[in-house]
């Protein structure tokens, strides 16, 4: 499986939420970066999150945040 710069996209936009807060959502401006504010559109009809501009996250998107995190993290623990 090949990892299309779109995908890459997404996943970099998953990981600006804290999944543990639901209060706290994300705000994409119209000047934002072309690619993230695709992004933002294609999270949004996927059902990750509530706006498609960002908003809040859906309970899928909560839980495509905490994988992603967990991913991170397993994928960038140094060598000891």
């Amino acid at each position: 499986m090949t990892l299309e710069p779109q995908l890459l996209q997404e996943i970099e936009l998953l990981l600006m939420f804290d999944p543990r807060n639901h209060l706290e959502g994300l705000k994409l401006h119209h000047d934002a970066e072309p690619g993230k504010i695709a992004a933002a559109r294609r999270l949004h009809e996927l059902g990750v999150i509530t706006l498609s501009d960002g908003g809040y996250l859906t309970p899928r998107g909560q839980e495509a945040a905490e994988l992603a995190e967990t991913l991170l993290s397993i994928l960038c623990v140094e060598p000891r």
